[in-house]
């Protein structure tokens, strides 16, 4: 059977997300797209021209047939400008689904999660699909969760920092604790192997932007991530070894088959 990404219902391919960013041309953004497999991109409502169809816009570069587009609130810094926001992107004919943002702090680009709980309560209520950017903290997923969202989205490090996955402990956590919904790793990812990593925790699903976007050869690192996703997938349903202090023969003598 098909292992799939299955959010609010919808089932995904890929459990690799990608975003729409910091790429050199969209028709970079394009072939990056398709190298990565990924069947869901994000994109920030507020960053897009949504009005002006005369305009060249990133929208013309996403096969809406292959993928499905999830508006992001990038860049709101309360409860009502994200509301807004996510409400723009459904009246424009984007999605009723939204990677709902509340930044709190312009430095770092932590989420306000106070202003994230009521933004999430309030879309819920008026029929969104709402997939939180979180902390890696499990009070504020769980108050996530019983507002109504759809996933959590725990950041693995700040938003473009490249700097892979910090807290490994609070994932781990986080995926023996969150059952009801998909856990998504989102933010921090700089190479393959923080991929992997966060997919061998046991995340759900990953999703990036810079690392891809930002690589020398972004085409080629598209396609690292989509195989590192696949990769760390697999080592998790496998369930590796036991780890030892000591070592262990790989050749041992008891209960091998004697002619």
């Amino acid at each position: 059977m098909a292992d799939l990404l299955v959010i609010a219902g919808r089932a995904f391919q890929s459990r690799l997300i990608v975003g729409t960013g910091k790429y050199r041309s969209f028709q970079e953004m394009g072939r990056a797209h398709a190298a990565s497999g990924a069947d869901m991109v994000t994109v920030a409502v507020r960053r897009v021209n949504l009005t002006d169809r005369s305009k060249e816009s990133l929208l013309d570069y996403i096969d809406r047939e292959k993928i499905f587009i999830l508006p992001n609130t990038a860049g709101c810094y309360t409860a009502d400008e994200a509301i807004r926001t996510a409400r723009l992107a459904r009246e424009v004919g984007l999605s009723n689904w939204v990677k709902l943002e509340v930044i709190g702090d312009q430095q770092t680009l932590f989420p306000d999660t106070e202003q994230l709980i009521e933004a999430t309560r309030v879309l819920v209520k008026e029929g969104f699909v709402v997939l939180p950017y979180t902390n890696d903290d499990l009070i504020a997923a769980r108050k996530l969760i019983d507002a109504g969202a759809a996933a959590v989205m725990p950041l693995a490090a700040p938003i473009g920092s490249g700097l892979g996955i910090q807290n490994a402990s609070n994932l781990r956590i986080l995926r023996e604790r969150i059952t009801e919904v998909p856990l998504i790793v989102d933010a921090g990812v700089g190479t393959a192997s923080d991929a992997a990593e966060a997919m061998e925790l046991g995340a759900d699903a990953i999703l990036m932007n810079t690392a891809i976007a930002e690589a020398q050869d972004a085409v080629l690192m598209a396609e690292a991530m989509r195989d590192a996703t696949i990769a760390g997938r697999k080592a998790y349903l496998a369930g590796r070894m036991p780890k030892r202090l000591y070592a262990a023969a790989s050749s041992p003598l008891a209960g091998t088959v004697r002619s």
